[in-house]
């Protein structure tokens, strides 16, 4: 079965590795090109790039033979989503969509929850304060409509020097984090105040933790709708989805 993953997160690299030694499977699996030296596996074909919308990525699949479709991209990638859940239903493709559960406020979590990127650069306010920014290097453009306050960002890669706000200091890492490095890096640079999206998952969770510890205000970006018709929360789940796939294949076909 030949088998399209659409990653750049935890669960795609994980549902790879688990289907790359399956004999019964051909995978493929596209990344949007936003990191530099993508790791591969053997017998693993890498894309890069996009498709061209819904209409390019239909006729990618029509080209190439694409029997079935796992969204493992990132919980905010809604445009890729809705692109996928379009060209999937088109030719008739099933689909599998992976979104891993929202975080959740705990009773002593001080979250101030946003839409988007942009209301979050509002709700910092006109007060100058020192903000731990991890919302991804796509996301930083937003925060130069308030340039009256201090930044340190958070990203994998760097974000473009022109998007960014005037006064920042730039942390380049790659999760999982633990607590108490958290708590040092928020207390080490004073900051006032935690702005991140709800990703969900464990790998960067440790920075809502040590806002609760030290009391800190998180401004949280929600996620946006994820279109897609069969729905799993791990990658465990959409392996899962796959064998059963498979074996209904090959039983309809009398295999």
């Amino acid at each position: 079965m030949r088998v399209l993953i659409l990653g750049g997160t935890t669960e795609a690299s994980a549902i790879t590795r688990h289907l790359a030694g399956d004999p019964r499977f051909e995978v493929t699996l596209s990344l949007a090109g936003r990191t530099e030296k993508p790791a591969t596996l053997p017998g693993v074909a890498l894309r890069v790039g996009g498709f061209g919308g819904a209409t390019g990525l239909a006729h990618w699949l029509a080209e190439t033979g694409i029997e079935s479709v796992i969204d493992a991209t990132h919980a905010f990638a809604a445009e890729i989503s809705r692109n996928t859940e379009a060209a999937t239903r088109e030719r008739g493709i099933p689909l599998c969509t992976v979104v891993r559960p929202p975080w959740r406020p705990e009773p002593e979590d001080r979250w101030h929850t946003v839409a988007t990127t942009e209301d979050a650069a509002g709700a910092l306010g006109t007060e100058p304060r020192r903000v731990f920014l991890s919302v991804g290097r796509q996301g930083v453009g937003a925060f130069r409509s308030a340039p009256r306050h201090a930044y340190v960002i958070r990203s994998i890669e760097p974000p473009d020097a022109a998007a960014l706000p005037p006064d920042i200091t730039l942390i380049q890492a790659r999760g999982p984090f633990v607590l108490q490095d958290e708590i040092d890096l928020l207390t080490s640079h004073r900051i006032d105040v935690v702005v991140t999206k709800n990703a969900g998952g464990a790998a960067t969770y440790a920075k809502i933790e040590a806002a609760r510890n030290l009391a800190l205000p998180v401004i949280m970006i929600e996620r946006p709708h994820k279109a897609g018709r069969d729905f799993v929360a791990d990658a465990d789940q959409a392996v899962d989805w796959l064998a059963r796939l498979h074996a209904t294949s090959r039983s309809e076909r009398g295999v």
